[in-house]
């Protein structure tokens, strides 16, 4: 297997305003975005990839940079020649939300309306503008129906959310590692890491561009708490356990074991990447998604209108959206009769099972898309 190589990222920019949920709405607004493989006559081979909170729209290939490194997609393993998301059979397309602070509009961006950067005025997003916006793209690209629409996670909820949004654009959805809502739990954690950001005094209200300086204390924090709720305690005991940096206790407040020091790092390279408003408008989508809320909280209901067939796969270890929010999807598409697939993978990784290697989860994905490829190819017979 192969990588895609040397990837280019590309942009389209919108001046049709997007009504967002919040009841405001943006305009003259950006998306960036890269393709792998190729579309063919039909364009019934397209697959859209949708991010999680700290990704982006380079799921695959690398970039090479001035020094020779190479910055490599977030789902590599998972996207190019002969990997279980085959780039010589697919075409697929990977977008960076509104929002983020890897190119599409965002917090970052100048605000028409002022000419200097939106900052806190960048309006609230959820995860349904994120699928309109995706859909104007995938309209722009001349692309009215997906083979598949997947992601992992926050990107699992937007795969979720076209199935019920654009039914009839999708043929198959694959969730992984998500949830129909977040629990109290997952919203206390988000909060959390938010209020370490706001009470961070370089924040400055979310304007901290025009003071030249970036909140790193409360990105840290943000980044480590996220952290610790991504791995399992199995791969953090085997990881690091309670080994010692220095053979000993200090006796002071600074780094005595292992896992401190890992934490640090973590939190100290996300701080140099990340936008702090980009992380309060994310965690929040994660917050408001909950389709059943306008059901009675009903997820039967809510996924009533549904079409596409389904794949989700879980990790037993991922404490943070456990199997059991994947079976709930599960037993609401059965119950409207959908044609649904579910794994629940025994691996010891967490909630980022879903970013890594393992044979059961990486051949499971490759088989769906084995039949999803039998179909396209029965469709040209």
């Amino acid at each position: 297997m192969s990588s895609v190589g040397i990837v280019t990222p590309q942009s389209l920019h919108f001046s049709e305003p997007l009504p967002l949920s919040s009841g405001a709405s943006l305009a003259d607004y950006t998306l960036v975005y890269e393709t792998y493989g190729t579309l063919n006559a039909d364009r019934s081979n397209a697959v859209l990839i949708c991010h999680a909170l700290n990704a982006s729209h380079h799921v695959a290939g690398m970039y090479e940079g001035v020094d020779g490194s190479k910055n490599v997609g977030w789902w590599d393993n998972m996207v190019g020649p002969g990997k279980p998301l085959d780039t010589d059979r697919f075409f697929v397309i990977g977008v960076n939300n509104l929002g983020s602070c890897f190119g599409s509009t965002g917090p970052m961006h100048p605000n028409p309306a002022t000419g200097k950067p939106y900052g806190a005025d960048f309006p609230v997003v959820t995860v349904e503008d994120w699928v309109h916006s995706q859909a104007r793209l995938a309209d722009a690209l001349g692309i009215r129906q997906f083979a598949a629409v997947m992601g992992g996670s926050l990107g699992g909820m937007q795969a979720l959310s076209w199935s019920m949004i654009f039914p009839e654009r999708l043929r198959h959805c694959i969730v992984i590692a998500s949830t129909a809502k977040l629990s109290a739990q997952n919203i206390a954690f988000n909060d959390v890491a938010r209020q370490s950001i706001l009470t961070d005094p370089d924040f400055h209200g979310g304007d901290f561009y025009a003071h030249g300086v970036v909140p790193k204390r409360g990105l840290r924090v943000a980044r480590m708490i996220g952290h610790i709720t991504y791995l399992s305690d199995d791969s953090m005991a085997e990881k690091f356990g309670r080994e010692l940096r220095n053979g000993g206790y200090q006796f002071g407040f600074g780094i005595d074991f292992e896992i401190e020091s890992y934490l640090r790092y973590q939190g100290d390279k996300f701080s140099e990447y990340f936008d702090a408003n980009t992380y309060l408008l994310i965690t929040k989508a994660l917050d408001y998604f909950d389709p059943a809320k306008d059901y009675g909280d009903d997820l039967t209901k809510a996924l009533h209108n549904t079409q596409a067939q389904f794949l989700l796969v879980s990790f037993t270890t991922d404490w943070r959206f456990s199997p059991e929010r994947s079976r709930e999807i599960v037993q609401a598409l059965v119950q409207n009769k959908r044609k649904v697939s579910y794994a629940e993978i025994d691996a010891p990784h967490g909630h980022d099972a879903f970013l890594l290697e393992d044979k059961r989860y990486m051949n499971t994905v490759r088989a769906y898309y084995d039949k999803v490829w039998q179909e396209i190819d029965r469709r040209h017979a």
